[in-house]
């Protein structure tokens, strides 16, 4: 997790021993300086934004940190299935002008789990900065729904519409896991536990910005009475050497 390897030079890492926040506390003063809470309360998340449904980002509702990892609450109030995504504050920024949290190539590695919540998903994502999608691409992982399989993919834009390639697994989530994926020139690769689900060179070409984007409704929405957490142990963060 720590230090550099070869061809990387590592540029964040955070493992959340600053000590604990409470529910709606997140990133407070122990983490503000390397973190962003995402996008504020009441932000629809993908499936809202599509008129799936009342399903939104609530990091007030959702975030926390305890006992040493950063802590999704996730569950529904009031009919809204609420989610977060929670952005880390990578120096070293590749954008013009600069963006905090922007690559052009990097590795990223995460050790996480979470609990078998049908409906609910991670898409841990690199999202263009230019914010032209599918033009500029999109790589995603860990994603999946979290009663389902881990799995990566790469998005890319096919005369003119999305394409993407996608790198199953076959593990669940309930495990503690190490997902990491490397982004070079030209290539993207996937691997789990040090295993390599296999690459794609359908890579980006431009800076993305990283955001663990947890929501509902990949394949199907959430019972009403679902819930459940996802725990993020800790991140580490390379750009090539």
């Amino acid at each position: 997790m720590t230090g550099d390897l070869p061809g990387w030079k590592q540029v964040f890492v955070e493992d959340f021993s600053a000590g604990d926040v409470p529910l709606g506390g997140f990133p407070g003063p122990l983490y503000r300086a390397r973190w962003s809470a995402g996008y504020k309360d009441g932000t629809p998340d993908t499936a809202g934004q599509r008129g799936g449904g009342k399903t939104g980002y609530y990091p007030s509702k959702v975030l926390s940190v305890r006992n040493g990892s950063l802590d999704w609450y996730l569950h529904s109030e009031n009919g809204i299935t609420m989610g977060a995504a929670p952005t880390p504050k990578i120096p070293n920024a590749s954008s013009n002008p600069p963006r905090a949290n922007s690559l052009l190539y990097g590795r990223y590695s995460v050790r996480y789990r979470a609990d078998a919540i049908p409906g609910f998903k991670t898409a841990w994502l690199l999202w263009p900065d230019s914010g032209v999608w599918p033009r500029d691409g999109e790589v995603d992982f860990p994603e999946g729904d979290l009663a389902k399989i881990i799995y990566g993919a790469v998005h890319y834009d096919r005369n003119g519409a999305d394409a993407f390639e996608k790198f199953d697994s076959d593990q669940s989530v309930t495990s503690w896991h190490v997902a990491t994926m490397e982004w070079s020139p030209g290539r993207v690769e996937f691997f789990l536990d040090g295993r390599s689900l296999g690459a794609s060179t359908k890579a980006p070409t431009t800076p993305m910005h990283l955001i663990l984007q947890t929501e509902s409704c990949l394949t199907g929405c959430p019972a009403p009475t679902a819930q459940g957490h996802v725990s993020l142990d800790w991140i580490s963060i390379w750009v090539p050497a």
